[in-house]
Order: C-alpha cells, then sequence, then structure tokens
C-alpha cells in the first residue's frame, strides 16, 4: 500500500503532486473552481481576505457582480467593465 497516515489527512506525496504554489494572486479576487450543471453552473471565488465564496449568476461580491459562469470560467462585472476570470 501507500504511505499511511492518519484519518482525514492527505500524504505529503498526493498533496505535493496536487497543489502548485503562484497559481492565484493573493492581492485580488481569483477563481478556484467552477461546478454543477452546464445550465446553472455555481464556482467557488476567492477573495483578497481570503474568504472562500460559492457563488452563481447573479451573487454580489464586493468586487462586484457575478454576470455569467461557464466551464471556462466566471464573467464579473466591476467598475462598468465585464472582466472575465478563468480557471486558474
Amino acid at each position: 500500500m501507500g504511505n499511511p497516515s492518519p484519518a482525514g489527512s492527505t500524504p505529503a506525496n498526493v498533496a505535493n503532486m496536487a497543489t502548485q504554489s503562484g497559481m492565484l494572486n493573493r492581492n485580488s479576487i481569483s477563481l478556484i473552481g467552477v461546478f454543477g450543471p452546464e445550465q446553472n453552473m455555481q464556482a467557488l471565488v476567492r477573495e483578497p481576505s481570503g474568504k472562500v465564496l460559492r457563488v452563481s449568476q447573479g451573487s454580489r461580491l464586493n468586487a462586484g457582480r457575478i454576470m455569467g459562469i461557464d466551464a471556462k470560467g466566471v464573467m464579473l462585472s466591476r467598475n462598468g467593465r465585464i472582466e472575465h476570470l478563468p480557471l486558474p
């Protein structure tokens, strides 16, 4: 078998393969992932404060409003412009 680890923890070799440093900009809103059925997708976004939020189309954030979510990312209305937040 693999490396023994306490229940609920991730073995170090798995964590190293599953994570990459510097993928999220800690000074702005970042997209972590998208999920759900195509007609009603949701997303996880990370705010600059570090708070992670589950959002859907129409959700309001400090950074703006979620205008749409698809398999490629999130469209965010901010300061009168639409910005695309791509998946990392």
